[in-house]
């Protein structure tokens, strides 16, 4: 059973940095896809950030310039740094894993979608 568990969450002043941290455990294989998502009350959960096995990433608009997500040296951690923080990035935020893997030698795969328990984040201004 495949389990991410995220650290780091808090609360900060506006301006501020916190760096969230995730790792999955129970799965042999890395994920081909490890990122951040974040919901905050009365909204849909958005994509924060993704990062690929090769090291491709992919950020949200509203966080290019201030966030930075990476993979660590450990097969399937994942971190997000956030710098300038803002009372807007208020939400709990979610750590995700997904891509496909195949299964068999006739080369049937499936896909994989999991996701963390989640970190609250609250800034204040």
């Amino acid at each position: 059973q495949v389990q991410l568990v995220e650290s780091g969450g808090g609360l900060v002043q506006s301006g501020g940095s916190l760096r969230l941290s995730c790792a999955a455990s129970g799965s042999r294989f890395s994920m081909d896809v490890m990122g951040w998502y974040r919901q905050a009350p009365g909204l849909q959960r958005e994509l924060v950030g993704t990062i690929s096995t090769g090291g491709d990433t992919n950020y949200a608009d509203s966080v290019k310039g201030r966030f930075t997500i990476s993979r660590g040296s450990a097969k399937n951690t994942v971190y997000l740094q956030m710098n300038s923080l803002k009372p807007d990035d208020t939400a709990v935020y979610y750590c995700n894993a997904h891509g496909t893997r195949v299964v068999n030698v006739e080369g049937a795969s499936i896909e994989y979608d999991y996701w963390g328990q989640g970190t609250q984040v609250t800034v204040f201004s």
